[in-house]
């Protein structure tokens, strides 16, 4: 009775608590679970590039004056840009957004580029020029090709595999003339802009 009384406590104690000698298996009795060792955490989805273009270098400076009094200077984190062929293929069309405000409010710029085709560069390219105010309702437009220009435009191809025909695009102009909404009440000047941003030619160009 004594001999076993180690084994008791360690039974009701735990072996912990008691020293003790090893206790014989009990015939019969379900094997102790023995968890697998932890594996390699899963590997990181890998990034989603955020902002204009891939390669980090996109942007948007614009001065414009009038109904609205702004300095841009759009970084390509905080920018979303488009491009492609026009509709019609006459040139190439541009969108800038930039970051939305805590109103709700952003500001979309949209470039009609003239004469401009894929892979080539031009000068003094005749321009139609959009100015959007996203939540409030208000567009600023030329209506035509006479009021803007770009001075210079170069393009430059992002090669990818399996990517489509993708161009960084980065020009520089100025217009002589204002936009004014489509009931003429207001008008807004922009004297000068520069962007780079990204044009898609092929079938997933956007339209």
């Amino acid at each position: 009775m004594l001999r076993r009384l180690p084994h008791l406590a360690c039974t009701l104690l735990g072996c912990a608590a008691v020293p003790c000698a090893a206790v014989p298996a009990v015939p019969g009795a379900n094997p102790p679970i023995v968890m697998p060792p932890a594996g390699p955490p899963p590997a990181a989805a890998p990034a989603t590039p955020a902002g204009c273009l891939p390669t980090g270098n996109g942007y948007l400076k614009a001065r414009i004056r009038g109904a609205l009094n702004l300095d841009l200077d759009w970084r390509n984190a905080e920018l979303e840009c488009d491009g492609g062929p026009r509709p019609d293929g006459s040139g190439i069309r541009m969108t800038f957004a930039g970051p939305k405000r805590a109103d709700g409010r952003r500001l979309r710029l949209v470039f009609g580029v003239s004469r401009a085709s894929e892979g080539r560069g031009g000068h003094s390219l005749p321009t139609n020029l959009t100015v959007i105010v996203e939540g409030a309702q208000r567009l600023y437009s030329t209506r035509g090709e006479d009021h803007c220009t770009v001075d210079t435009l170069s393009q430059q191809r992002l090669r990818a595999a399996g990517a489509p025909r993708r161009y960084r695009i980065v020009a520089r102009g100025f217009c002589v003339a204002p936009a004014a909404t489509l009931n003429n009440a207001e008008r807004i000047l922009v004297s000068s802009f520069d962007f780079a941003g990204n044009a898609v030619f092929g079938d997933d160009a956007i339209r």
